[in-house]
């Protein structure tokens, strides 16, 4: 009995992915488009990260104190980018992709253009939607997230970080583009490195952000698609247009 129940949930589960996958493709209608399906990541309450103490201490005019105990930091190392967690992990830029597939799990699809499907877009914030997207030579780093900018008002928002420099970064743009009953949400801009703070974007609401209301208006049965597509450009200006 255990051994049917078992396999029997393993088939609904299959089940309901392929049906969110032709939810996607029945929304973003173009042939061969490659569909992520995104599950939530319920997260904690966001420990102070070494990017939230600098920044705090830049707003104080002064940097945390130093001991002598203390290590020598290496210039070179990249602290964990993953901004679902406060990881402790630090690294160069080039295993960077491999410490988010190995550690944190995160899938990676390959392709110029994707759909990103994230799933129980109802669930309460703070809760974050991630996958790699690996295309023209370069990983880059879909980040979703829901949460509340204002209190009792949460809000989603939608960035697109490349796993480079930000001179790398400039050599792209991005755009993120939802399309449902007839109308069309597209925003296009320059993709931030992940040598910045996710939080940081977010904060400065220099991504696609959307209000509640907004977000159902183009969910379909608590599910958001989200086109993605990537080309090398030097746009630097971010528009949304609708």
């Amino acid at each position: 009995m255990l051994f049917f129940t078992q396999c029997f949930g393993a088939v609904l589960d299959l089940i309901h992915l392929r049906f969110q996958h032709y939810k996607a493709k029945r929304v973003f209608s173009a042939a061969g488009q490659l569909v992520c399906v995104v599950n939530p990541t319920h997260s904690l309450k966001y420990a102070p990260t070494r990017c939230a103490v600098a920044q705090t201490s830049a707003e104080q005019g002064s940097l945390p104190p130093c001991h002598h105990h203390e290590a020598v930091h290496d210039p070179q190392l990249v602290p964990c980018t993953c901004p679902l967690f406060s990881c402790p992990w630090e690294g160069h830029l080039e295993v960077v992709v491999s410490h988010l597939r190995q550690t944190h799990r995160i899938n990676i699809l390959q392709g110029a253009e994707i759909v990103f499907l994230a799933t129980d877009m109802h669930l309460p914030a703070p809760t974050d939607w991630i996958i790699m997207h690996s295309c023209l030579g370069h990983q880059f780093l879909l980040v979703l997230r829901k949460q509340e900018k204002y209190e009792g008002h949460p809000q989603f928002f939608a960035t697109m970080m490349l796993i480079g420099t930000p001179t790398q970064a400039d050599n792209f743009t991005y755009r993120l583009e939802l399309n449902r009953n007839q109308r069309r949400l597209k925003w296009e801009a320059t993709p931030r490195s992940v040598l910045e703070c996710v939080d940081s974007v977010i904060s400065d609401g220099d991504c696609l952000v959307l209000n509640t209301s907004l977000a159902q208006l183009f969910s379909d049965n608590g599910s958001l698609a989200i086109g993605i597509a990537i080309t090398t450009s030097k746009v630097h200006n971010g528009e949304a247009e609708m």
